[in-house]
């Protein structure tokens, strides 16, 4: 099981990952909050031939879920964008976060909209990079808080190129139950291809998306080593920067 950290946006990935005990790096391309479109990394050549795997976070910015074209137009483009970089640094896939719809408005119009990213873009030959869609922690109208809802979108995406990236502070703070969320979520969409591995500041239900140090917050810590066994997937830790390197020791020291 391969664990590892989120170095945001270092300008020597690697050398973060290694000086953390990491083989595993997640970073991002491009301003997390912006729409800038990814150059060539600097340390491109660096990164591939390493052996420490890499995956790439998009923007926050990005809703492909959502019904204002001016928002879902530039965010179709842009993970399109950003899985052609990941695929110029050897990144084994692209992690966007499920999105949402504005109040009141129909789920099914986001769901279809992420249906037709996938449709659009295969006649364009697929993504670069499988993408993976994640969990996200708050909104009543979000396209994958709830495992319910994550299974409403894979019947409409499930049989693309797609993958699942389980959050355990994004499941926690949406109220759903870590003792069986990877049964849950498995029974949804078959699959868990990335585990981001979080402890939440905030209680159980909160809707709060606010990270915490595994030891150091509001869900058990043995549970998060549980939900990490059961997934069997490779892990990122997107813990405070502080105390990443003894996070993973943690882990590395149960897990192994």
């Amino acid at each position: 099981m391969r664990i590892g950290a989120h170095v945001r946006q270092d300008d020597d990935p690697i050398g973060r990952g290694e000086r953390y005990g990491a083989d595993l790096v997640q970073l991002f391309l491009g301003e997390p909050q912006g729409w800038t479109k990814p150059g060539t990394h600097p340390r491109q050549e660096q990164i591939r031939a390493s052996d420490v795997a890499v995956v790439v976070h998009a923007p926050y910015v990005i809703n492909v879920a959502s019904t204002n074209n001016r928002l879902r137009m530039p965010s179709r483009k842009a993970v399109a964008e950003h899985a052609e970089a990941a695929a110029r640094i050897g990144a084994f896939s692209l992690v966007v976060h499920g999105g949402h719809v504005r109040s009141g408005e129909e789920i099914a119009a986001g769901v279809e909209n992420w249906r037709k990213l996938f449709e659009r873009q295969e006649d364009k030959g697929g993504f670069a990079v499988p993408v993976l869609i994640e969990n996200t922690a708050g909104g009543d109208f979000a396209m994958a808080r709830h495992v319910d809802a994550i299974a409403r979108l894979w019947d409409a995406v499930g049989d693309y190129d797609v993958g699942f990236c389980l959050d355990t502070c994004h499941a926690w703070a949406g109220g759903e139950d870590l003792v069986d969320v990877v049964e849950r979520v498995r029974a949804a969409t078959g699959r868990i291809d990335l585990v981001h591995l979080n402890n939440s500041r905030d209680g159980f239900g909160s809707g709060r998306d606010r990270h915490a140090g595994i030891t150091s917050g509001t869900i058990d810590p043995d549970l998060l080593v549980a939900v990490c066994r059961a997934a069997d997937a490779p892990v990122v830790l997107e813990t405070p920067a502080e105390g990443i390197a003894e996070d993973i020791a943690y882990l590395r020291e149960l897990l192994e």
